[in-house]
């Protein structure tokens, strides 16, 4: 992805009858470290104590064995997170932990409450003090002046109250909870181990843990965990589903299903999809890696040009988008990505990647390939042009500064220097799920699922 769309969080909860948990959540969070990469926290509960860590870094960074011993507790929460520009990580970090007059509550959020500033407002008029910016503070006020004696009916009536996209994992003293907005624009699954069942952002997450992949938690859908097994609760507000289509462009791990379908398989079809609604005569096709990695393979193999390695990765430098200060992130592409010359020289180059969100980094990897010797640079995108911001949990950039809203197909062409450049049209996107609709398509078409702040739109 160009100029990367700062990503989403990624949530886990696990429930067992005997075990320690901190561990399988530590391995889940690795699996899930792709969904944000600049703090990471675990939250265990043991005998109606809640006990935490959370700190900046990356999760290897974060824990290790003297940590993890300390997290004793037979069910648990973990997240990691990314930040927005000049955020306090340290106090921002989650799982977030509240104690309040019936105990304690621990919760973990992937997403964005777009009416989390009013709600916030509300509460300190009340008297509340917030020690964080984030929304699930927010979120664990309401349910601890909800939480009288049913922590149930406090997360029904949080439901109610805020809006936008949220998969939650909340730990009582008692319960693992799991909850998914009420248009399922987060993902959350439910897997099962031995003796209990497992929450996660991504299905990767129980893979990389032993655990088996049950289901996806549908919208609007509350799913209770504890000694007695899995019950759920569906709000009455449920409507039609708008799953994030760039968890299928991006977001999330190939390696992963999400609402049932491969992301993998998705990313591939979108390839083929591309080569067929624009095809050109080239030498060979190359990945911008990882993220053009899979639309490249489909690519490939629906023109039958043959697939190269053409840019080789630094695999010790996180998502470029990830730093929040733009130096930063042009400093990143420098050093995450170098031209693998002896596949380049003189070829003809289709280079595949799936999004541009500013454009300069496409800029500066077309200008390497040619730099390199590449005849021509041909730049394929497996997604429609972003022209609109997210405020569903995706930090994109002002309108303004989003390339496809202001350019032209053929100026971006020419302010990226590739001899030809195309996109995959919103149809094809779709299609290359295999389904026939069920997302939110607000960023590339201004088509937002609720109402949200119009001031940066327009």
């Amino acid at each position: 992805m160009d100029d990367k769309l700062k990503e989403e969080c990624g949530v886990i909860g696990v429930y067992s009858k005997e075990q320690d948990v901190a561990r399988m959540i530590y391995f889940g969070l690795y699996a899930l470290q792709h969904r944000g990469q600049e703090s990471a926290g675990i939250a265990v509960n043991k005998e109606g104590t809640i006990n935490y860590y959370k700190e900046p870094g990356l999760v290897s960074e974060v824990f290790n064995n003297t940590k993890l011993d300390k997290l004793e507790g037979n069910l648990g929460i973990g997240h990691v997170r990314y930040s927005s520009e000049n955020e306090n990580l340290s106090v921002n970090a989650q799982p977030l932990v509240v104690k309040y007059k019936k105990g304690s509550i621990a919760i973990a959020h992937n997403g964005s409450i777009v009416n989390a500033d009013s709600l916030r407002e509300i509460l300190e008029d009340d008297g509340v003090v917030f020690q964080t910016s984030n929304d699930s503070e927010v979120m664990a006020n309401i349910l601890a002046r909800y939480h009288k004696d049913d922590i149930e009916k406090a997360v029904n009536r949080l439901m109610e109250l805020i809006k936008g996209s949220y998969a939650l994992v909340l730990l009582s003293k008692d319960k693992l909870i799991g909850v998914r907005d009420n248009l399922g624009i987060r993902p959350l699954c439910l897997g099962k181990i031995e003796d209990g069942y497992i929450l996660a952002s991504e299905s990767c997450a129980l893979d990389t843990i032993g655990a088996e992949y049950i289901r996806d938690i549908e919208p609007g859908e509350m799913v209770i965990i504890d000694e007695n097994g899995v019950k759920s609760i569906f709000n009455d507000k449920w409507r039609k589903k708008k799953l994030c289509i760039f968890e299928y462009i991006y977001l999330a791990r190939p390696d992963s299903k999400v609402d049932g379908v491969s992301v993998y398989l998705a990313r591939k079809e979108a390839g083929k999809l591309l080569a067929k609604e624009h095809p050109v005569d080239a030498d060979i096709v190359v990945p911008v890696p990882d993220s053009g990695t899979s639309a490249a393979i489909g690519y490939a193999e629906e023109s039958g040009i043959p697939y190269s390695i053409g840019l080789i990765k630094n695999r010790y430098v996180g998502r470029t988008f990830i730093n929040p200060n733009q130096s930063d992130r042009e400093q990143g592409v420098k050093i995450k990505l170098n031209v693998l010359k002896e596949n380049i020289e003189g070829k003809r180059v289709i280079l595949v990647d799936d999004s541009i969100v500013r454009g300069t980094t496409s800029k500066k990897i077309v200008g390497m390939l040619k730099k390199a010797g590449a005849k021509e640079v041909h730049l394929r995108i497996s997604s429609p042009p972003v022209i609109y911001p997210c405020y569903f949990g995706i930090d994109t950039p002002y309108r303004e500064e989003l390339v496809g809203a202001n350019k032209t197909v053929e100026e971006i062409r020419e302010m990226i220097g590739a001899d030809s450049l195309g996109f995959l049209s919103k149809d094809g996107l779709i299609n290359s799920t295999g389904q026939t609709g069920g997302f939110c398509l607000a960023c590339l078409d201004g088509d937002y699922p609720m109402e949200i702040p119009r001031g940066e739109i327009d």
